[in-house]
């Protein structure tokens, strides 16, 4: 177990430094490789119209006139170390991890994401445990039931959940409920001022982000209990005598839960990543948010430092779906 641990790690911190490249790359080996020149890289971090010593101080600063390779490691060293950028009579100073500093505003960017992370993880953890929750149980309530008028609501409402974009359904329930019916007045606490308030202002972003993620879960579920049920095993355990219960949740959904682990660690890593659409329409000021301004105003070091944010999430989720893996699956430590 130790030895899969030790190689999984190692696995992820080289997909990290393989990701970091590839975002370096995305934001300044390309457009050179598009025609563009160092000073219309830089006019991208100053907006319209800069002055020559504006440009001059930008390029200084990023490092464009470098060779990339030396670019690259003064990008991984802010990261590790922090980062000093001169552009004007005091220098700015930007603490390790240093994602990037947004000349536009005069800020670093992690400071901002760690403002705003809260409010993305909050979203995203009570929807998951929604989804997960009303996902499984319906996928599995379904299954037992199968060819019933049951099995045929609870997949119809599946089917509805997958086909409505996030987007109509996070406008109509807050049209509804927000503004109609006042039942929510949806803007978001801090869960250390009032846990109680901060949840009950949640809970209609939590089921609009879930609506869709537990009509998925449902469908994957009944298909995975309707094929597990069906196996050798499972008639074994009722020929032994085990009480049905214990027949569907421990022998049935415990192997139709196994694919839906990845898929978990992959939508979960996701809405870190920026829940857009649903901090959008909600309003929340989110990493779905901040990255949204970082590409409306051409905030270039936003954008990327967001991105990095949420590659080095969905890194981490999938190593943390690794680890499941081989608690619920000895063979996979083996691989």
């Amino acid at each position: 177990m130790a030895a899969y641990i030790i190689r999984r790690v190692f696995a992820a911190v080289l997909l990290l430094l393989v990701v970091s490249a590839v975002t370096f790359a995305i934001f300044f080996l390309v457009p050179r490789l598009g025609g563009q020149t160092t000073d219309s890289m830089a006019a991208q971090y100053v907006g319209k119209s800069p002055d020559p010593a504006t440009l001059a101080a930008v390029k200084k600063n990023l490092g464009l006139d470098q060779p990339l390779y030396e670019q690259y490691w003064h990008f991984i060293k802010g990261i590790v170390v922090g980062a000093n950028y001169h552009f004007g009579p005091d220098p700015a100073v930007c603490h390790a991890p240093c994602f990037g500093y947004s000349f536009k505003t005069h800020s670093a960017v992690w400071p901002e994401i760690q403002q705003r992370i809260p409010v993305t993880l909050s979203l995203a953890v009570g929807a998951a445990v929604i989804w997960v929750v009303s996902g499984v149980a319906t996928g599995v309530l379904s299954a037992l039931k199968r060819g019933t008028l049951i099995d045929r609501l609870a997949m119809g409402v599946a089917l509805a959940g997958v086909s409505l974009p996030m987007f109509f359904t996070g406008l109509v329930s807050l049209a509804l409920f927000g503004t109609n019916w006042k039942i929510w007045d949806v803007h978001f606490v801090p869960f250390t001022d009032n846990p109680a308030e901060w949840a009950w202002n949640l809970i209609l972003p939590w089921c609009t982000l879930a609506f869709l993620y537990s009509a998925l879960y449902a469908r994957l579920t009944r298909a995975g209990m309707l094929e597990t049920m069906g196996e050798d095993y499972i008639r074994t355990a009722r020929a032994k005598g085990l009480r049905e219960r214990n027949v569907v949740v421990k022998h049935g959904l415990r192997a139709a839960l196994t694919p839906l682990v990845t898929i978990f660690g992959m939508d979960f890593a996701l809405l870190i990543g920026g829940a857009v659409i649903t901090e959008t329409v909600f309003s929340f000021q989110g990493m779905g948010a901040y990255a949204i301004q970082g590409v409306t105003g051409s905030d270039l070091p936003v954008v990327m430092g967001v991105t990095l944010v949420a590659a080095f999430f969905i890194v981490i989720c999938n190593l943390l779906v690794d680890l499941v893996y081989a608690a619920i699956d000895p063979r996979v430590r083996l691989s």
